[in-house]
């Protein structure tokens, strides 16, 4: 009876507003710098929840990544099919999966997803061999740049990977590496790390078009691991949420910024994003609990898709 009337009560509750579910493809980071310890903690901090799919672990420190050991794409798809046959996604985030299998996975299962955003991630590989970096991008570009709503990578990373016999006299702006990756089907490109002639950090939102967006920010000192996987996934949890893109592109800088500033070096390598900034005392001594970055959007004005419609106004510094 007892248990019943538990029940009736909680049927009678109106139900509380469910965070945006982001679907988040990664690897094991045993340093907790990137992967999907990043994509956990930069997901939830905006708001939205992670929903993580394991492609395989790294081994690495803060310092290097020596070795991956890649899940076979039968557990990484069933992984995903077990999820979404119980939960609706609002965006799909994917990070480094290791292997062109892992990205047919992710592929497949954003074409059965069209109307909700992609956003892809490209990390630096010069840490692995030749052959594996050649067939990893080959694989992405056909694979998943025809569906991605947001590529994000750094300035230097997407230059090789995009634009390798590029003979200009001058370097590429973020436009031309834009306009390579649309080639392929993104729609839009978020290039990272663009040193400008002040000495600070550009980041730059470009189609095919024009360069719709830029922000800069002051260099931080020291290197940091984890900033790329940081970024996007604030990106796709603020896409989830329904933000606008532009809206978007400024809260996950502006997160992003403030996370390289509480950074921290747990080892003997590269510094950390803290990507809990926000939940530290307070410095003045207000006792008051902490709160998160952002606001939190009721599910029913979720909509992603128009997030990803071309802007029309000029570009922006």
């Amino acid at each position: 009876m007892g248990e019943q009337l538990i029940s009736a009560k909680q049927a009678s509750t109106p139900a509380e507003p469910i965070p945006a579910c982001v679907l988040a493809f990664n690897s094991g980071d045993p340093s907790g710098a990137a992967g999907f310890a990043a994509d956990i903690v930069a997901i939830a901090s905006v708001g939205a929840h992670a929903l993580p799919v394991l492609s395989g672990a790294l081994a690495r420190d803060t310092s290097h990544i020596f070795d991956f050991f890649p899940l076979d794409d039968d557990a990484v798809g069933e992984q995903a099919r077990a999820v979404l046959e119980d939960i609706e996604i609002q965006a799909i985030k994917l990070g480094f999966v290791g292997t062109p299998d892992n990205l047919g996975v992710v592929a497949n299962i954003a074409s059965d997803y069209p109307d909700v955003p992609l956003v892809a991630y490209m990390p630096d590989l010069s840490w692995w061999t030749v052959d594996k970096i050649e067939a990893y991008h080959d694989a992405f570009g056909e694979l998943i740049l025809p569906q991605t709503g947001v590529l994000v990578g750094n300035y230097s990373t997407l230059w090789r990977w995009l634009l390798p016999t590029w003979a200009g006299e001058r370097n590429p702006s973020a436009r031309d590496i834009a306009m390579a990756a649309n080639g392929l089907g993104a729609s839009y490109t978020l290039v990272t790390g663009i040193t400008n002639t002040e000495g600070w950090i550009e980041n730059t939102l470009a189609s095919a078009q024009t360069a719709l967006l830029s922000e800069k920010f002051p260099r931080q000192d020291g290197a940091f691991s984890g900033a790329g996987d940081t970024l996007s996934a604030a990106l796709a949890a603020l896409l989830a949420s329904g933000c606008e893109l532009e809206a978007a592109f400024s809260e996950a800088l502006s997160y992003l910024d403030q996370c390289l500033a509480g950074g921290f070096r747990p080892g003997m390598g590269h510094q950390v994003p803290d990507r809990l900034f926000w939940a530290q005392p307070d410095a003045t001594g207000d006792d008051d609990a902490p709160t998160g970055p952002s606001e939190e959007l009721a599910p029913e004005s979720l909509n992603p898709l128009t997030s990803l419609k071309p802007s029309t106004h000029d570009t922006h510094h």
